[in-house]
């Protein structure tokens, strides 16, 4: 028999929800890592950035707001320490590029590598056969257009392989490899004069991931991927030519359906989701939960942030984040910074755990570096 370091992190990236208190009704999906948040200016914000304003890492929230950006090019490099208590090798890493083609439309691309890191295999007597580094990684393009002036639409196609199968180890695991796409919009208002401020608002939504089901074997038994739904709004003040104050909601929600089949003879917990298309799925969310609206709204997160510039140079950000006690429990502070220094832009956050359950990035700092470059529109 062969023992299998790591074993429980993998479980862990295949279901989205883990509470280790009383949870009867998980929503599980597959390639969860999807739903990361990527970049450390929207992770010192509490994880949000639908409708905050454009910048590189704007393909994973929200690729419509790249129609709004200034600089002609945007580069972005990421890396995310996961799991860092427990282990010194998971982490997410990406680089994203953008290109406003006119005033009116833009195209981008991203990748985004996750590695669960070296797990080490051994025999029933302790003997080593290998090592095997499983990961994960999505290949996204994007196209955004203006249709007038303060709003915009995106859609992206995005390739990911997720492969959690151990070889050396006859896993029954199989990697997956498939498509999906993401439909976006986003509105940004005129600068407008507020008495002693003047102002800007801004709004967006994001239905991404919307693909198949897949299967890790082959025994036919599939998985929903994580199809999720953002809206936001925001308000910058404009305090004057060298201070502005952004404010930023978002919520959040899996469109994937609550599993509603009870497992048990009394007809109540544990349940598993109903054989449906994805498409069925997607309308299924809204309304399938077995708690009724009460638990319905339990699956909607929701997220605060505050982002104050000062110069276009100096940042500081903050932000909260909240989930449902009974579907997963993530609550959190975030506070973060962001350095320009002629077309280069570093960025620095880190997460305060506020729940029982533990974090993967608790006490973990997030850095990105972005470079905007070329005309500006």
């Amino acid at each position: 028999m062969r023992k299998i370091i790591g074993l429980t992190l993998m479980i862990f990236m295949i279901i989205v929800r883990l509470n280790a208190q009383e949870n009867p009704n998980p929503i599980t999906t597959a390639a969860p890592f999807l739903l990361i948040a990527p970049d450390a200016r929207a992770g010192g914000m509490g994880d949000i950035g639908v409708a905050t304003s454009p910048d590189a890492y704007s393909q994973h929230w929200n690729a419509s707001k790249f129609a709004f950006m200034d600089a002609q090019f945007m580069v972005g490099i990421v890396y995310t320490p996961w799991l860092r208590e427990l282990t010194n090798d998971v982490f997410l890493g990406g680089f994203s590029f953008a290109n406003k083609i006119d005033d009116r439309s833009a195209w981008a691309a991203s990748l985004k590598y996750f590695s669960l890191g070296k797990i080490e295999l051994t025999d029933i007597n302790g003997l080593e056969l290998g090592t095997e580094n499983l990961n994960e990684f999505a290949l996204d393009g994007s196209y955004a257009l203006k249709l007038s002036e303060s709003y915009s639409m995106g859609v992206t196609l995005r390739y990911f392989r997720s492969d959690l199968g151990i070889k050396s180890g006859d896993t029954p695991l199989t990697p997956v490899n498939t498509f999906a796409v993401d439909v976006s919009g986003y509105f940004q208002s005129e600068e407008k004069s507020y008495g002693n401020f003047n102002g800007v608002w801004r709004g967006g939504y994001n239905v991404s991931n919307i693909g198949p089901k897949v299967s890790y074997t082959n025994d036919g038994q599939e998985n929903f991927i994580p199809t999720n739904l953002k809206v936001g709004g925001g308000f910058d003040f404009i305090l004057d030519r060298s201070n502005n104050v952004s404010i930023n909601v978002e919520f959040n929600k899996l469109l994937v359906p609550t599993p509603s089949i009870s497992l048990a003879e009394n007809g109540g917990p544990p349940y598993k989701q109903e054989e449906v298309s994805f498409f069925n799925g997607i309308f299924k969310s809204f309304n399938d939960a077995p708690g009724g609206f009460s638990e319905e709204l339990k699956e909607v997160t929701w997220g605060l942030g505050a982002e104050y510039m000062y110069e276009d140079a100096f940042a500081l950000r903050a932000g909260y984040f909240n989930e449902s006690d009974l579907k997963g429990s993530r609550k959190y502070f975030t506070i973060g910074s962001g350095f320009k220094f002629k077309s280069s832009k570093l960025d620095i956050s880190y997460l305060f755990n506020t729940s029982e359950i533990k974090n993967p990035l608790e006490n973990t700092l997030r850095f990105s570096l972005s470079f905007d470059f070329g005309n500006s529109y």
